[in-house]
């Protein structure tokens, strides 16, 4: 039986690829803040779940994701899918450095953790979920643009690492655009707004290719592709939105 680790199942697209991946016959642990949540979706597949509540900004999320991996015996796939973000457009330093101690910091800490277990196993799949909002830097949301497009160097720092070790390690950045989850549940307007569970579909599809980068979906492919093309004196012009979380 194949087994993964993801943490931010407790809801949205986390949980979206949780259920694919039972319905295929994995053994999934789930990792995330709310215990409540994490029970309660242990409950619909008992022999399949193994949960673990961490909080990746505080520093015992690194030994709490050990114990989960132990619990699971081992993993093959390790996929986070965790993050915040926000508009801040009046620059509020609380913002700014939440965004930062949960997008980098966090991500840091359990994406290292996840690399030096397959690194003494010989080899595992390492998949993260960023977003399209690290191609450019978005003024309404500083933080979150900047922390998304860390993430994406991170893990580009990290395959050639493994790449150095001679290290059978797998990368895939996922980077999707607005997704309808309870996250963005705000009363806005978003564009080309998409399902979660359409969005996790189209990740496992995306993992099972062991594709590098994946952008989700289609038109935001096209989106950011266009993005790379615009200069800078122009794109300091575009009022570009973002969602207000993620």
């Amino acid at each position: 039986m194949k087994r993964a680790i993801i943490i931010g199942a407790t809801s949205g697209i986390g949980q979206e690829v949780a259920k694919i991946l039972l319905k295929e016959g994995w053994k999934i642990g789930i990792a995330g803040r709310r215990e409540a949540a994490l029970e309660a979706f242990q409950r619909t597949a008992p022999n399949q779940i193994e949960i673990q509540a961490l909080d990746v900004t505080q520093e015992d999320a690194a030994e709490k994701l050990h114990t989960l991996i132990e619990r699971l015996g081992g993993m093959e796939l390790f996929l986070l899918s965790s993050g915040i973000g926000f508009q801040n457009m009046n620059l509020r330093e609380d913002i700014e450095l939440n965004t930062v101690r949960t997008n980098v910091e966090g991500f840091t800490r359990v994406v290292d953790c996840a690399f030096s277990y397959f690194k003494e196993k010989g080899g595992g799949h390492l998949a993260v979920i960023s977003s399209i909002a690290g191609t450019k830097g978005l003024g309404v949301a500083p933080a979150y643009s900047a922390t998304k497009r860390f993430q994406n160097t991170y893990i580009d720092a990290l395959e050639q690492l493994a790449y150095m070790q001679k290290l059978a390690i797998h990368f895939t950045d996922i980077r999707p655009g607005f997704v309808a989850t309870d996250l963005l549940n705000d009363g806005k307007h978003y564009p080309m707004l998409m399902r979660a569970d359409k969005v996790a579909y189209d990740i496992v599809r995306a993992l099972k290719r062991k594709k590098r980068i994946a952008v989700i979906d289609t038109r935001y492919r096209v989106l950011v592709f266009f993005w790379g093309m615009i200069p800078r004196w122009i794109w300091k012009r575009m009022p570009v939105k973002t969602p207000g979380k993620t």
